[in-house]
């Protein structure tokens, strides 16, 4: 979205983004309809926990080789055809729903936070599930809107603060997932061994 929005204006990058927000929100239907059950089997939360502190790993070292090599990243961003809104729509829609890291985050964190919000009834569920579809368009909203303007006064630079801001949060988020994963498959096992003694 900030790269689109960058170089092909505002309303490119936010049809991306309207897209991606449609995505997800087909994802937090799907976690609100008991996508959550799963999380019940240990093997998947062990293969959930793993799969997503290597993906988060592998995003984070990703976003830090961007920010250093973001120059041919912003060449190969210019090379793509200028695509109409609808398909920048359609695009962010297959992105979001072809995403490991949204599908791992709706499976390992999302499905429960959002069971637990909007489990109340209908109108708990609608009032959630349209919150969430609002915050996600004001994000959208804002970054593209930073990211259009702070591209003319920016350049490109804009683009390496991006991608060194998303490294620090994919590792914020790495160092959290194996530290919460550990916690509850080896940090309960040892209080029961202490206990035990």
């Amino acid at each position: 979205m900030i790269t689109l929005a960058m170089q092909r204006g505002y309303f490119q990058g936010f049809a991306l983004g309207l897209g991606t927000c449609v995505g997800d929100l087909i994802y937090a239907v799907l976690a609100l309809a008991g996508m959550t059950v799963l999380l019940q089997y240990e093997t998947v939360r062990w293969v959930l926990w793993i799969g997503g502190s290597a993906l988060l790993v592998y995003f984070a070292v990703k976003m830090i080789h961007s920010a250093i090599h973001h120059e041919a990243v912003l060449a190969q961003t210019a090379e793509v055809g200028h695509n109409s809104h609808r398909k920048e729509f359609f695009r962010g829609i297959f992105l979001a729903m072809s995403s490991p890291s949204a599908i791992l985050w709706f499976a390992a964190v999302g499905g429960t936070l959002i069971a637990r919000s909007g489990g109340g009834g209908p109108m708990s569920s609608a009032l959630f599930l349209g919150g969430f579809l609002c915050a996600g368009l004001l994000w959208s909203a804002g970054l593209c809107f930073a990211a259009s303007h702070g591209g003319k006064l920016l350049g490109d630079k804009l683009l390496r603060y991006s991608y060194m801001a998303s490294a620090a949060i994919f590792c914020y988020f790495a160092v959290y997932v194996i530290l919460s994963g550990y916690n509850e498959f080896f940090g309960a096992a040892a209080v029961e061994q202490l206990h035990a003694l």
